[in-house]
């Protein structure tokens, strides 16, 4: 079997035999399964492990598992860090694995064929008599286990309805398991609690709002930008709600009269998210705001934020600069550290030394020396800035321009030999110097430090399902800047709402920017005067386009609507 394993990958995929020879010998001494090492040495793809495997064993190989119509009763029999550490998961479209006859055809697809005692204990406990076994990736398998445990669980609904017939407050202080949907507890709050916060991850929401009212409770989430009610839970149940979070966020339960912040992380599925917590007292209760951040998700690339091709290289030529300040501004919720993040993966490279001092620290970037701020262990951002600078950093990242000593150090390290990058909450790119200038820098060192701002909004992308074409009014033309009686009247998109969008006309988000680029004669008016509106006025007579001309270039792209632009430039 070994041997003919061997030869078909050495035959099939010119897997050099030798290698093939240590990955066996590594796997008897380490006790790991051989496809582990074959992957993890990169002597083959997956799909081409699969296909050996099939090859080997006369399966079938299946990239892709059904997800529609699929058959949940598994979940209820079966746990699911068994599927996951065997890689396994059935396959039944048309009836329950109870044992009873049925027409519907059972497959396992499994990623390890040779596991044949767990296969064999998987059928046991399914009770099952017929079968067929299939070959599929771990990242199929995954996904239909995580999409069938999910599927089985009570809705938000179901679980607030179970809670009103039994009554009464029940919170448990349990420690958080690993994975939210290994968790079984049977305690109604829990339930509640992880399955709010499972079906805001799935639904891609990045706050989840506890709202206390004076005779109801809401929950809202945070999708795209935009609140929507999810669940109105009833008054008695805010106590225990709110415990649970704070217990699991190992705040204090005792204290209700005092803001309090705290943070957990949970890993639902194959995904990791660290979810910040905030509570603070109102007239009817505590209001708790959890905001969620997969830090599962891909770090996006330049070219993905949603750069158009002249600012996309305008910005390639911004962080080519050996010394200086770029700032990135907008207010809480535009962007900021994902464009941060884009950046720094461009430039990280062996031969650059990039060192960040962040509050959170959201993302783990290889390669990069990143520092969480710690106000409890006086490890502020100037004090951490300190230290930096003696590190011979040749990039830096302050997570935020705060106050006048973490300025003051961040122009000092520009004017040295350093490239800093650090945001600021202004409305647009002139406001920023306005800001700077406030807390307390002076006009010349910022005329002489600062390379260019970069302002940024986020707008919602129209779904591609539902997104209906329609003909601009004449005074939507010249909200355009196009005159209607000389200029040919575009075709522009509607958002509309169908199920795959959440009934809102978008998905997803794209950003919208405005690049303040301190050439010389921006810098000569700097030292004149900070009024930001001169500012604004002098960078668009030298070319800049603003967030509002930029949102307009993707309404006219069909990628988002007149009103989007509008909500978020204010214009």
């Amino acid at each position: 079997m070994k041997q003919k394993l061997f030869d078909i990958l050495s035959s099939d995929f010119g897997v050099d035999e030798n290698e093939l020879a240590e990955a066996w010998r590594l796997r008897a001494e380490q006790n790991i399964p051989l496809s582990e090492i074959l992957l993890k040495k990169k002597l083959v793809t997956e799909n081409q492990l699969m296909e050996a495997y099939a090859g080997l064993y006369e399966l079938e190989f299946w990239q892709k598992l059904p997800l529609e119509n699929l058959d949940t009763d598994f979940a209820r029999k079966v746990p699911i860090s068994f599927l996951k550490k065997y890689a396994m998961v059935p396959i039944r479209q048309e009836s329950a694995y109870s044992g009873k006859s049925g027409d519907g055809r059972i497959v396992i697809a499994v990623n390890d064929p040779s596991a044949f005692q767990q296969i064999d204990d998987l059928v046991h406990l399914l009770e099952i008599n017929d079968f067929e076994l299939v070959l599929s990736s771990r990242d199929a398998i995954y996904s239909l286990i995580n999409l069938a445990y999910d599927s089985s669980r009570d809705t938000a609904e179901q679980l607030v309805a179970d809670m009103e017939e039994t009554g009464g407050d029940i919170i448990t202080e349990l420690e958080e398991t690993a994975d939210l949907l290994d968790d079984t507890s049977d305690a109604p709050i829990i339930k509640l609690v992880n399955h709010v916060i499972s079906q805001s991850v799935k639904i891609g929401a990045s706050d989840i709002h506890i709202e206390p009212e004076q005779y109801s409770l809401k929950i809202r989430y945070r999708v795209d930008g935009i609140l929507y009610d999810m669940l109105t839970p009833p008054k008695w149940m805010q106590a225990s709600l709110v415990s649970r979070i704070k217990v699991m966020a190992r705040m204090d339960i005792a204290e209700k009269r005092l803001p309090q912040d705290g943070r957990f992380e949970v890993k639902i599925g194959n995904q990791n998210i660290d979810i910040r917590v905030s509570s603070i007292p109102i007239q009817h209760g505590e209001r708790v705001v959890m905001r969620l951040l997969n830090k599962s998700g891909a770090l996006f690339e330049l070219s993905e934020l949603g750069l158009g091709a002249q600012k996309l290289e305008q910005i390639k030529g911004l962080i080519t600069y050996s010394h200086g300040i770029i700032l990135v501004t907008g207010p809480t919720g535009s962007g900021k550290t994902t464009t941060l993040y884009a950046v720094l993966s461009s430039l990280n490279s062996p031969n650059i030394n990039i060192i960040t001092i962040e509050d959170p620290v959201e993302y783990q970037l290889k390669g990069v020396n990143q520092i969480q701020v710690n106000p409890k262990i006086e490890l502020t951002f100037a004090r951490g800035l300190r230290s930096i600078v003696r590190q011979d950093p040749d990039v830096i990242l302050i997570g935020e321009m705060r106050d006048l000593e973490t300025s003051e150090i961040g122009v000092q390290s520009a004017l040295t030999g350093h490239l800093v990058f650090s945001t600021l909450h202004t409305n647009d790119s002139a406001s920023a110097i306005t800001r700077l200038v406030d807390l307390g820098i002076e006009p010349f060192l910022i005329s002489s430090s600062v390379i260019a701002v970069i302002a940024q909004r986020l707008v919602r992308v129209l779904c591609r399902d539902c997104k209906e074409p329609y003909t601009p009014d004449d005074a939507t033309m010249e909200r355009f800047g196009l005159n209607p009686e000389n200029s040919e009247k575009p075709v522009i998109y509607r958002a509309t709402g169908c199920s795959k969008c959440f009934q809102s006309g978008y998905r997803g988000r794209v950003g919208i920017y405005e690049i303040l680029e301190l050439k010389s004669s921006l810098q000569n008016l700097i030292l004149k005067t900070y009024d930001s509106h001169r500012i604004r006025n002098e960078a668009v007579r030298l070319g800049m386009t603003t967030l509002y001309q930029d949102g307009i270039d993707k309404v006219l792209s069909g990628v988002t609507t007149v009103e989007e632009v509008l909500r978020v430039t204010q214009s």
